[in-house]
């Protein structure tokens, strides 16, 4: 053989045929201290090492096709025969070997011509053409000598039971990728009639690092290692893969084009370069293309389609997250949710007080338009009863339960993008609902996705309890405040209103000037009624009663309401039908006032602000429309009818949450539907007078039945 006359190569070949000799002697120590004392194949591993290394120091310090080289690799060839032949006494067959037995002791008595040939070929190294036989003799005997020896690797592992696979799998890797490595650099060397360059300088390095494999095998608790790459690392090193056979792609084309010469060849060489750098430029970064390689992966690489630690390490770091740039809570939940299938978007609801589901937090999804509320009852309950997850496509399909058809509502259904309804359950009790919207590559939701996505939902749900409750204690410690406060007002108001009465009562009495005494009893008289009104009011708020109900007309109180305010904001009356329904006009204009007055502090000063009477045949309906600055829905959810809460700037955050009230008591619903940037619509929906008789009545006739 003849050494290789690159410089670089040479350095190559030197310098690591040196580190695999070291590694060899490393293996052959490890094995020899830390190897299983009781393996029968441990002295035959040791010797081969030993016998590498040797063969290794060599041909760093002799070049690879020095005689002593090539006599050591011999040696080598035949320790490592011998070692495969001890690997098959490991499991106990060595006494049934006689088949295989005739062509070990061929390849033993093979590879002993070896040195035969290398003492001819120094004899005649004067004439070329002897000197070429011999080479390819030499070849085609390392050919043989390879080609059984992968033979009887393949009776050894093929034929072993599976616990014994097992012990030998890493043994048999470092062999055949030995053998493998020495069939085509003899395959090459047999057929140029010289070995390859290439080869021959990285022959050293590679048996180097395949002999710390086979080391590897030496212990049975090494020896059932796997490897098991994790998504991430298997995901960039295919995606490394793929550029590099689309570079090797690219030259092979455009080596091809060259092919067609002159000009021509020139620019269809640039152009398909051009067009190529485009296509990857726009087709590597994308979105859907990850998700692709990712889904391809997940099928054929993994048993599991999630990295379960992975998973639930990010989802907790998003739940995690504090700041104000990190969104609220409901929104990385949705978040959370989201990125465990790769979806680029999703909601959240929740159950009102009458378990409605309500739009809560979205992200990612705001052109997807939402009512108010956004399921009846019946969905909510459905879910939180059977506490299944919803795959849309296949309810779109006709394969889910008739209830969850009907449950769910017509604008998820009609929704495209729609993908899965998750229930969030907690102790038993719906918490919320999350919609996540169609991954990139779209994919049916398997067991595996509903067993990751349920465990993560009560997961969530019981964070979004928590939170709840934390609010509903602070709520209940505001209010506590808030009482002792309006105890102390109320005491002292009280104290001054008798005094100021008896005070009225003694100057009637003991003033001397009759005009002075007019003018003071007028004062005094007024302001005793200022007090005692609101003492009074002071004592009904916030309880939520109407003292007097009856049947009035909610066009009349618009009406009344757009003249109250025409003076300070514009407001328009865009319909007005007949609607008498039942209730106490004092409650309804309070809580329009508070509706108006808070559409006016949101709008701009020329922004009129629209009522709209009208009847759906049960309610009667008041809508107060806005086009001002809007809410978030999580303020709608959590703070719009809190008390003490507001968005604006010293308000007390009273006005909504008692308008709600007031509403509520005379047996209506106050509903809101907002968006940011585009305005608000509160609707008072109020029972219609002839529908609250009849249903006074039926339930009259109920009781007397019962």
């Amino acid at each position: 053989m003849a050494l290789a006359t690159n410089p670089i190569l040479a350095t190559i070949s030197q310098f690591g045929t040196l580190a695999g000799a070291v590694a060899c002697v490393a293996a052959a120590f490890w094995v020899f201290r830390k190897g299983d004392p009781h393996r029968l194949d441990r002295g035959a591993a040791i010797v081969a090492m030993l016998m590498t290394g040797l063969w290794a120091v060599l041909a760093a310090a002799l070049t690879p096709v020095s005689i002593a080289a090539e006599l050591a690799e011999s040696a080598r060839n035949l320790a490592l025969i011998y070692l495969l032949l001890r690997l098959f006494a490991n499991d106990g067959r060595d006494e049934s070997l006689k088949p295989i037995r005739p062509l070990a002791i061929t390849l033993f008595l093979v590879e002993l011509f070896q040195p035969l040939l290398l003492l001819i070929a120094s004899r005649v190294s004067e004439t070329s053409d002897l000197a070429v036989l011999t080479t390819q003799i030499s070849a085609i005997l390392h050919l043989l000598v390879t080609i059984g020896a992968l033979v009887l690797l393949h009776n050894l592992y093929g034929g072993a039971a599976a616990i014994s696979r097992q012990l030998l799998r890493w043994s048999a890797i470092a062999l055949a990728g030995i053998w493998l490595y020495d069939l085509n650099l003899h395959t090459v060397a047999y057929l140029s009639a010289q070995p390859p360059d290439l080869l021959l300088a990285l022959r050293g390095p590679v048996t180097g690092l395949l002999m710390v494999v086979l080391a590897m095998g030496s212990r049975a608790a090494s020896a059932g290692l796997q490897f098991s790459p994790s998504r991430a690392v298997a995901f960039r090193s295919l995606s490394l893969f793929l550029i590099g056979a689309y570079l090797v792609a690219m030259v092979i084309i455009t080596q091809s084009l060259a092919l067609l010469g002159g000009d021509l060849a020139r620019v269809t060489q640039v152009g398909f370069i051009v067009a190529a750098s485009v296509a990857a430029i726009i087709w590597i970064p994308s979105a859907s293309a990850r998700a692709w390689l990712r889904v391809m992966l997940a099928k054929h690489l993994f048993r599991h389609r999630y990295d379960y630690r992975a998973e639930w390490m990010r989802f907790t770091a998003t739940i995690g997250r504090a700041g104000p740039e990190q969104g609220s809570l409901q929104e990385r939940a949705v978040k959370a949710m989201a990125d465990m299938t790769d979806s680029p978007a999703g909601l959240l609801l929740a159950p009102n007080e009458e378990a409605e589901l309500e739009l809560v937090a979205r992200w990612g999804w705001p052109d997807l338009e939402v009512p108010s509320p956004a399921a009846d009852y019946h969905l909510a309950g459905e879910l939180e009863r059977s506490e299944f997850i919803y795959d849309l496509d296949s309810l779109r399909a006709g394969k889910a339960n008739e209830n969850a058809s009907r449950a769910l509502p017509d604008w998820l259904k009609a929704s495209p993008d729609a993908w899965a309804v998750i229930p969030l359950i907690h102790f038993e009790r719906l918490v919320g609902v999350v919609v996540l919207a169609r991954p990139p590559v779209a994919r049916p939701l398997d067991w595996e996705d509903f067993d990751l996505l349920r465990a993560a939902g009560q997961q969530l749900a019981s964070y979004l309890a928590e939170q709840s409750g934390q609010q509903a204690l602070m709520e209940a410690a505001r209010f506590d405040e808030f009482n002792r406060r309006i105890a102390f007002v109320m005491h002292d108001i009280k104290n001054l209103a008798s005094q100021l009465t008896l005070l009225a009562r003694n100057a009637e009495k003991h003033a001397e000037n009759p005009d002075f005494r007019a003018d003071m009893l007028i004062t005094l008289r007024n302001s005793a009624d200022k007090l005692h009104t609101l003492l009074a009011r002071l004592g009904r708020y916030g309880s939520g009663k109407v003292e007097q109900t009856g049947e009035i007309e909610l066009g009349a109180i618009a009406k009344a309401m757009v003249h109250r305010f025409a003076p300070l904001h514009p407001v328009k009356l865009t319909r007005n039908e007949s609607c008498m329904v039942r209730g106490n006009t004092e409650a309804i204009e309070q809580a329009l006032q508070h509706l108006i007055q808070n559409a006016i502090d949101a709008s701009a000063n020329d922004a009129p602000i629209y009522l709209d009477v009208f009847s759906d045949g049960l309610n009667g309906r008041i809508e107060v429309i806005d086009s001002g600055s809007g809410m978030a829905p999580e303020f709608i959810r959590n703070g719009l009818f809190k008390p003490f809460v507001s968005s604006k700037e010293g308000g007390f955050g009273i006005g909504a949450f008692e308008a709600r009230e007031l509403v509520r008591a005379m047996g209506g619903r106050l509903n809101v539907e907002s968006r940011e940037g585009l305005g608000t619509r509160f609707i008072i929906s109020l029972p219609l007078a002839a529908a609250a008789e009849m249903l006074a009545r039926d339930n009259v006739i109920e009781s007397e039945v019962a």
